[in-house]
């Protein structure tokens, strides 16, 4: 079969008509890591007469335990529908092992520092090939985690990022049991006997995350852990990040909670960056909490648009 890029090996593995929306589903072998198993399905939503050109595209990365359901389901609901229908090109990232993403022969050790080294710009390269244009990206939870890290490590620059937009993503909530080296110990050693933590047993999400990922969390918020890997601090890097930026938090979040996120947004040094708190002081319905922030009604009239509003000013920013 034909590559769909001259970048690396893509196939096109589906393409759907969701009511007036169409849904291709690519998968991307950039042979760019370690792992030569890797790849990862991006799903294009577009609207079926659509007339001239795509539109500027989005990148929208889900959170933890989940996969591209998040931001569009099969029915065609959610905020990445919602931004296709508001004329955007929309792209979904479905991370290592989750979703159509198979998983790659070292699926236990994946890590955030892979998916951003490796991972995100092979995306960000497809992307802007497809379209011409550098994409905005969108990170829910652990997604907009995915991105700041991304963004600090330098791993996207102006370049390949034309925004950014994190909801209910943070990195300061402290563990305090983590900062005493034997309980950190303990966990390490409890975590060898498994190989991915279920997110439907836990009633997290659909899907699993593997070990890597968690025993790299517990590293970052171990006694002198950092937000970075062996050879970047990702949170000192933040300072030096230029894109537009918009953060999103619930008040009603407790995962996630309001004050966490805020302290990721400051660390940014963007000149044109926004700062919203979902709750009814702020002039919402509702104080939104870490999941209903994108996914509800409420969200569906009050925060999908705010973010297409942000992506049409950061266009022209």
């Amino acid at each position: 079969m034909q590559s769909s890029s001259e970048l690396f090996p893509v196939a096109l593995i589906s393409a759907e008509i969701r009511g007036e929306l169409t849904e291709d589903v690519y998968l991307l072998k950039p042979n760019n890591s370690p792992d030569n198993s890797v790849e990862l399905a991006l799903t294009r939503i577009g609207l079926r007469d659509r007339t001239g050109d795509y539109g500027e595209p989005v990148v929208l990365l889900h959170g933890s335990f989940s996969n591209r359901r998040f931001w569009c389901s099969p029915l065609g609901i959610g905020a990445g529908a919602h931004l296709a229908r508001q004329g955007f090109d929309v792209w979904i990232l479905e991370m290592r092992g989750h979703g159509l993403s198979p998983r790659n022969r070292d699926y236990t050790r994946n890590r955030v520092s892979q998916y951003v080294r490796y991972d995100l710009p092979a995306a960000a390269a497809f992307v802007q090939e497809q379209n011409g244009l550098a994409p905005h990206w969108v990170g829910h939870s652990l997604g907009g985690i995915v991105l700041a890290a991304a963004l600090g490590g330098g791993y996207l620059d102006e370049a390949s990022a034309a925004s950014a937009a994190l909801f209910g993503s943070q990195i300061s909530r402290i563990y305090w049991p983590l900062k005493v080296p034997p309980v950190e110990w303990a966990g390490r050693l409890l975590l060898k006997g498994f190989e991915q933590v279920s997110g439907s047993r836990l009633k997290r999400g659909p899907e699993d995350e593997p070990i890597g990922l968690v025993k790299e969390s517990l590293r970052w918020h171990g006694l002198f852990g950092r937000f970075g890997d062996s050879e970047k601090d990702w949170w000192a890097g933040l300072a030096d990040v230029r894109v537009p930026l918009l953060a999103a938090a619930g008040a009603g979040d407790t995962q996630d909670p309001a004050w966490a996120c805020r302290k990721l947004f400051e660390q940014f040094g963007s000149a044109h960056k926004e700062y919203h708190s979902l709750g009814k002081a702020d002039g919402f319905s509702q104080d939104y909490g870490h999941v209903d922030m994108l996914v509800s009604k409420g969200a569906q009239k009050e925060v999908w648009p705010l973010l297409a509003a942000w992506l049409m000013r950061a266009g022209k920013a």
